[in-house]
C-alpha cells in the first residue's frame, strides 16, 4: 500500500483534499466514488514532494521540534502497548489532523510495509528527522528497545525545545529595547534637533561644537540616511554570501573563539550540544566512535566541529574519550573529569548525560545574566546619547540667555 493525496467534490460541489491508502490511484478514485465524490486529482504523496524543488538533502517536508517530539511520544507509546510499526503508525496518521503530516506518515507506512526498517523509511524526509533522529532510530530498533529509546528522543526533543524557546524569550525585551531605542534617537535626529536649533541658525548665533556636531549629524541622517541604510543591507547581503564558503565561515568562527566573553559562550553552547547528542545516542546503544561522528555534525561552529573530528579518529584508534577531548581544548574541565569519572565506572551513558544536564543549566543561567546586566547597560547608555541630543539643544539656549543678560 502507498499514500496518496486526493482532490475532490462532494455531494454538495464542496472541494475536499485529504489523504488515503491504497494500492494504486485507480483505487483511491474507486474510493472516493464510493463516497459520491468525484476525484479531481489523486497523486502519490512521495511524488508530490519529490517535485517541489527540493535538492537531494532538502526535500519533503519539515516538522517543528515540538510537532516531532508528540509525534514521537505518541509512536512510542503504541509501541510500548505492543502495537506492529506499520499499525502505530497507522493510528498516527488517524489521529493526525495536518494533512502534509498525515501524508508523510502514511508514506513512512508504506515503506515499512515494503520491508524497510523504520530508519531507513524516515530517511525518505530528512527535514523532518534529521540525521540524529534516524540514527537513534535506528539504534533502538537493531538493540529491540525501539520504545524506550523513542520516548528517549521525545525527551530531547522537547528539552532541546524548552531550553532554546527559553533563550529566545531571554532576548524579545532586549531587541525590543535595542530597537525602540535605535528609532527614537534615529527621530530625535532627524526631526526634533533640525527644527528646534534652525531657529538659532536663522538668528545668525554661533553654536557650540556640541551643537554644531548633533547638527551634522542630522544633516547626514536626513540627506544620506537611506545611502547608509541601503549599504547596511548591502553588507549584510554580502556577508550571508560569503558565509556560505567554508574557508570564509572557518576564519570568522575562529575570530568568534577568540573575542572575549562570547568566544567562551560559544564554546559552552557547542560542546554542551555534543554532550547531549553524544548522549542520546550512546545511550540508545549506538557504538561510541559512531556516536561521537553524529553527535560531531550537530556542532556548527567549524573549529570545534574539526577538532570533535579529530578526537574521534583518536577514540576509533584507542583512544580514551576525555583524553581526546581534552586535546581539542574547548571542553571545561569539570565537564572532563566527569566524563573521565563515568569512563573509568562504566557509566559512561549516564555520565554524559549528567554532564549534558548541567551544561544546559549552566548556559540558561549565563543567558539570564547576560540579559539581566545587558538590560541596565542599555538603559544607560541611552539615556546618555538622549541627554546629549538635550544638551546640544539646551547649550545655544543657555548661551542665548547669558547674551541677552
Amino acid at each position: 500500500m502507498a499514500a496518496f493525496e486526493y482532490q475532490a467534490l462532494d455531494l454538495k460541489g464542496r472541494q475536499k483534499k485529504g489523504v488515503l491508502e491504497g494500492d494504486s490511484a485507480r483505487q483511491i478514485r474507486q474510493q472516493l466514488r464510493e463516497k459520491g465524490w468525484m476525484p479531481l486529482e489523486v497523486s502519490p504523496s512521495t511524488a508530490k514532494q519529490a517535485s517541489t524543488g527540493f535538492s537531494l538533502f532538502n526535500r519533503g517536508p519539515s516538522l517543528s521540534v515540538s510537532d516531532r517530539a508528540l509525534l514521537t511520544r505518541q509512536l512510542a507509546t503504541l509501541i510500548g502497548a505492543g502495537l506492529p510499526i506499520d499499525e502505530s503508525l497507522k493510528a498516527l496518521a488517524d489521529q493526525t489532523e495536518r494533512q502534509k503530516t498525515k501524508a508523510m506518515v502514511l508514506a513512512i507506512r508504506a515503506k515499512v510495509l515494503e520491508g524497510y526498517t523504520l530508519a531507513k523509511a524516515l530517511e525518505e524526509y530528512p527535514r523532518a528527522f534529521p540525521l540524529l533522529f534516524r540514527s537513534t532510530v535506528s539504534a533502538g530498533e537493531h538493540s529491540g528497545n525501539l520504545a524506550p529509546v523513542l520516548i528517549r528522543l521525545a525527551d530531547y526533543s522537547e528539552r532541546s525545545h524548552e531550553s532554546a524557546q527559553n533563550i529566545r524569550n531571554a532576548a524579545i525585551y532586549p531587541v525590543l529595547l535595542t530597537f525602540v531605542a535605535t528609532a527614537l534617537v534615529i527621530g530625535l535626529l532627524t526631526y526634533v534637533v533640525p527644527d528646534i536649533v534652525e531657529v538659532f541658525v536663522k538668528n545668525g548665533q554661533e553654536l557650540p561644537g556640541l551643537t554644531q556636531a548633533m547638527l551634522d549629524a542630522s544633516y547626514f541622517l536626513s540627506n544620506y540616511g537611506i545611502y547608509l541604510a541601503a549599504a547596511i543591507v548591502l553588507a549584510l547581503v554580502t556577508f550571508a554570501q560569503l558565509m556560505r564558503q567554508e574557508n570564509f565561515r572557518s576564519k570568522v568562527h575562529h575570530l568568534i573563539l577568540k573575542t572575549p566573553f562570547i568566544g567562551r559562550f560559544v564554546r559552552d553552547v557547542n560542546t554542551a550540544r555534543f554532550g547531549n547528542t553524544l548522549a542520546i545516542l550512546t545511550s540508545s546503544g549506538l557504538p561510541l566512535v559512531e556516536a561521537m561522528r553524529i553527535a560531531s555534525d550537530v556542532v556548527l561552529n567549524l573549529p570545534i566541529n574539526r577538532s570533535l573530528s579529530e578526537a574521534t579518529v583518536r577514540v576509533s584508534e584507542g583512544g580514551s574519550l576525555h583524553k581526546s577531548l581534552q586535546e581539542t581544548r574547548y571542553f571545561s574541565p569539570i565537564m572532563l573529569h566527569m566524563i573521565a569519572s563515568g569512563e573509568s565506572s562504566g557509566e559512561l551513558d549516564s555520565m554524559l548525560a549528567r554532564t549534558a544536564e548541567q551544561q544546559e543549566k549552566a548556559l540558561e543561567s549565563t543567558v539570564s545574566g547576560l540579559v539581566s546586566i545587558f538590560e541596565p547597560v542599555m538603559l544607560l547608555f541611552m539615556g546618555g546619547v538622549v541627554a546629549l541630543i538635550v544638551a546640544a539643544i539646551m547649550l545655544p539656549i543657555l548661551e542665548l540667555q547669558q547674551m541677552v543678560q
